[in-house]
């Protein structure tokens, strides 16, 4: 390359400059013509070789084929930057003729709406969130709420076993439990939001899978009339203030008393129709007394503590509330059924 001639490298420059089609191969021209170790850097290292008196006509020769080749290729560069320009605008064009999209306003799942009530209501008397795991232990899910290996209630909480010890939970009492064994000893007022499994034919009342809130509350000098008067609290805010509650004895393992809980009918009024059998009042949850073989498990003297729990079905408050009459429709993500509830 030491040989080359000046005006054959700038020809042959400029050749290379009016073929590029792209920015990239305008690059390599550059890279090429241009770069320290080019060509034409190399005839301008050669001045050094040359007489005194034939520098400066070499060099001017040498620095006017640069300059016309860097001319060149800054007019090339904005050539191929408004030819790329010209074609991204092109591709982005916006028809304005086109009629406008909106998006459809969704609605949440009363599943939902229900729920987050619910807490909202507990959680302003004064109540605090505990959550555990659903996969849960036999010792958590029934012994520490004074059901043991042999006891008849097993039957009604048949669920779905991942070994002989360990199972999906069957209610979210072990949640109480665990809060129960963490607070050793101290006064607890929780509600445990979450879903439950038990093995049960999937009809219009009843699922495999369905959700519970379940409230404890553990204290010096509770009793059942307080209770009473919280889920008459309850019942009043998410029903309206007319409804009334009614307390019918009942039994479950981990209280004692323990009772049912009835709302008073909105279709009649109390009075009986079909909704309500002809009662005038439906069952919506249960609850009682912590049963002293509970506490006394979990590190609470029964003579100082006592304490109550309840139990909440959220979608059966769905249910009576906006009277769904198939508890599988809330879980079938049907926009004809879920549009119903776009302004509740």
């Amino acid at each position: 390359m030491e040989n080359t001639d000046l005006e054959s490298l700038k020809t042959s420059a400029l050749n290379a400059i009016a073929k590029a089609s792209t920015m990239d191969e305008i690059t390599l021209v550059r890279n090429e013509y241009l770069a320290k170790k080019s060509p034409l850097m190399a005839l301008l290292g050669k001045m050094k070789d040359l007489d005194p008196s034939e520098r400066a006509e070499y060099g001017a020769r040498v620095n006017s084929a640069k300059g016309e080749i860097s001319n060149a290729l800054d007019a090339k560069v904005k050539i191929l930057e408004a030819k790329e320009l010209r074609a991204k605008l092109e591709s982005e064009k916006i028809d304005l003729t086109l009629p406008g999209t909106s998006e459809e306003q969704g609605a949440r799942n009363p599943f939902y709406v229900v729920k987050d009530e619910i807490t909202e209501i507990f959680l302003g008397m004064g109540y605090e969130v505990a959550e555990g795991p659903e996969v849960e232990s036999d010792h958590f899910n029934f012994e520490l709420l004074n059901i043991p290996k042999d006891h008849p209630a097993r039957d009604m909480q048949d669920s779905f076993y991942i070994d002989d010890n360990t199972l999906l939970r069957t209610h979210t009492s072990p949640v109480q439990a665990r809060t129960m064994q963490a607070k050793k000893g101290q006064p607890i007022k929780v509600i445990c939001p979450g879903k439950v499994y038990r093995r049960d034919d999937d009809d219009a009342t009843h699922s495999h899978q369905f959700a519970q809130i379940e409230g404890l509350l553990i204290d010096k000098d509770v009793n059942l009339g307080h209770l009473k008067a919280t889920l008459e609290l309850f019942v009043k805010k998410m029903y309206g203030e007319k409804r009334q509650i009614r307390l019918r004895s009942s039994y479950f393992p981990f209280t004692e008393p323990s009772v049912e809980v009835d709302v008073s009918c909105a279709e009649c009024g109390g009075k009986g129709c079909s909704v309500c059998k002809g009662t005038g009042w439906i069952e919506i949850l249960g609850g009682g007394m912590v049963h002293p073989n509970v506490l006394t498990m979990s590190g609470y003297d029964p003579k100082v503590y006592q304490g109550f729990a309840f139990g909440i079905g959220i979608e059966r408050v769905a249910m009576l509330r906006y009277g769904i009459e198939d508890i599988r429709r809330i879980y079938q993500n049907d926009l004809r059924f879920l549009d119903q509830f776009k302004k509740r």
